[in-house]
């Protein structure tokens, strides 16, 4: 499942990934043991071949999206892969995805989509409690910004089920994204990306 480009990510990430790996794995056994997946499963099915653009990373998410009833939202292109924001019907966030450029395939991004989205997570809940809003989780993210990433400041939040993600600026430009727990505030650094190549924003949210 991890497609990215290992010799590329700091350890940090390669920390990251692993412990969503092994939870995946052991919530995939489980699963199965208990008669199935999910309605929606992480991975989608095999891709179609490579993704070497925003349209082709579209369309792949687009496929995935459409398992849950959900279209695709903001797509981005990294040194390491494609990203892509899944909405749902009313225009909210609703989960995050990664798409393989060698291969096409596309699931969650792991992270927080894995482990802290309450609805389309590894561990989903009919209902959060949430203690922070928007204003808060970037505070939350610029004071992280400040003792991990200098020169970085947060951009508006964008709420998740169960969390907030954001774009980190240099300046006025685009450079990465964390998210935010809506409850702990806890912070996750999506370092896995690599450097922003470009991105796409739809004009309808």
């Amino acid at each position: 499942m991890i497609w990215l480009r290992h010799r590329w990510l700091p350890l940090t990430a390669l920390v990251a990934a692993t412990t969503a790996l092994v939870a995946t794995i052991l919530w995939a056994a489980s699963a199965t043991s208990t008669g199935g997946w999910p309605a929606g499963s992480m991975m989608g099915p095999a891709g179609d071949g490579p993704v070497s653009s925003l349209a082709d990373a579209q369309t792949a998410a687009g496929r995935f999206a459409q398992r849950w009833g959900l279209r695709v939202g903001e797509v981005m292109q990294f040194d390491n892969g494609f990203y892509a924001e899944l909405r749902d019907p009313a225009g909210n966030s609703a989960t995050e995805v990664l798409i393989d450029p060698d291969t096409g395939t596309v699931g969650l991004e792991w992270g927080p989509a894995m482990m802290w989205n309450i609805a389309y997570g590894m561990h989903p809940a009919a209902r959060g409690t949430c203690t922070l809003d928007p204003d808060q989780a970037k505070r939350i993210a610029d004071q992280w910004l400040q003792g991990h990433r200098l020169g970085e400041h947060a951009d508006a939040a964008d709420a998740f089920p169960g969390y907030y993600t954001l774009h980190t600026l240099r300046g006025d430009q685009v450079v990465g994204m964390l998210s935010v727990h809506c409850a702990t505030g806890s912070v996750w650094h999506h370092d896995w990306h690599g450097r922003l190549l470009q991105m796409h924003e739809p004009d309808t949210q």
